[in-house]
């Protein structure tokens, strides 16, 4: 009897191993129970993901410039209840490592298709904040069919006038070269409405306090030559399955589309200050896509 136990634990530890590195424990995550995992990107970059919950479609939330997957702790408390959600820190940033130079929102659009395609989600709406729009944007190129819809955060359709020539993209982000941290702490803080809570606006800054420097310049040079080059093309290209969740700081101000809506009184980090109204928010687009209603030209 003690010979047969025994040989029996090799099986098992066998068994574990596979279901490991075949990457079936990240695909299902026992009984919806949240796991943690990497993957490599496609210049092999190791990239940090989280799965938890269950059902379709799936939720892909991709932070921004210098931000790390934390920021959407509320949403994906929120949406796990009913979905399955993939976080994930792009390449340079939070728990991901890094093997490249240049950060292009191509290269942070292969780390989000590995994640998804390593989880094996088949159904997917990819939500990115800020520079994550343009992210998701090139993530939705590489998974095709997967994608049943977009929805950008305070990205695309903004006040915000991006410089289109190298030379006003070079003169933009030189202050940030020159003073990384206090250039990011003042442009950080004039993100906020004016009614914002000071305790959760230190509390949102204090979070980029990690961020590396060479990551931030050269993402920040590929973000405005992204929104130069490709945003017109790209933006019309995923017109039908494209949503925004926009700041409107004095409540005033009016979507660019039908397909933009906005959450008064809060700036740019919406999904953060007002997690709330954004949960709402991004739950009815959610309901508009899964029902076949996203195909109306903008």
């Amino acid at each position: 009897m003690k010979t047969a136990s025994y040989n029996k634990i090799p099986v098992y530890l066998v068994l574990i191993v596979m279901l490991i590195l075949s990457g079936c424990a990240a695909t299902v995550g026992h009984g919806g129970q949240p796991i943690t995992a990497t993957v490599a990107s496609a210049d092999g970059s190791t990239i940090r993901y989280g799965v938890r919950g269950q059902g379709e479609p799936t939720l892909v939330f991709v932070h921004c410039w210098t931000c790390n997957h934390t920021f959407w702790d509320a949403q994906i408390d929120y949406f796990s209840r009913n979905h399955q959600v993939i976080w994930l820190d792009l390449a340079g940033h939070g728990e991901s490592g890094s093997h490249r130079q240049r950060y292009t929102m191509q290269a942070f659009g292969e780390d989000v298709a590995a994640v998804v395609k390593q989880v094996g989600a088949r159904k997917v709406i990819l939500v990115g904040h800020s520079m994550g729009g343009p992210v998701v944007v090139e993530a939705a190129k590489q998974l095709g069919d997967r994608v049943v819809g977009i929805v950008g955060v305070d990205t695309f359709y903004t006040p915000f006038e991006y410089p289109e020539t190298p030379e006003k993209i070079a003169a933009f982000v030189k202050p940030f070269e020159t003073d990384f941290p206090g250039t990011s702490n003042k442009m950080l803080h004039s993100m906020f409405a004016p009614q914002a809570d000071p305790a959760v606006v230190e509390a949102i800054v204090g979070k980029f306090s990690a961020a590396d420097p060479k990551v931030g310049v050269s993402a920040m040079y590929e973000l405005f030559d992204w929104n130069a080059h490709q945003a017109p093309t790209d933006l019309k290209r995923f017109a039908d399955r494209l949503y925004n969740i926009n700041a409107a700081p004095t409540g005033k101000e009016t979507p660019a589309n039908a397909h933009v809506v906005m959450v008064p009184g809060v700036g740019h980090f919406v999904a953060q200050v007002k997690p709330q109204a954004f949960n709402q928010e991004l739950e009815g687009i959610i309901n508009i896509l899964t029902d076949g209603g996203g195909k109306a030209t903008p």
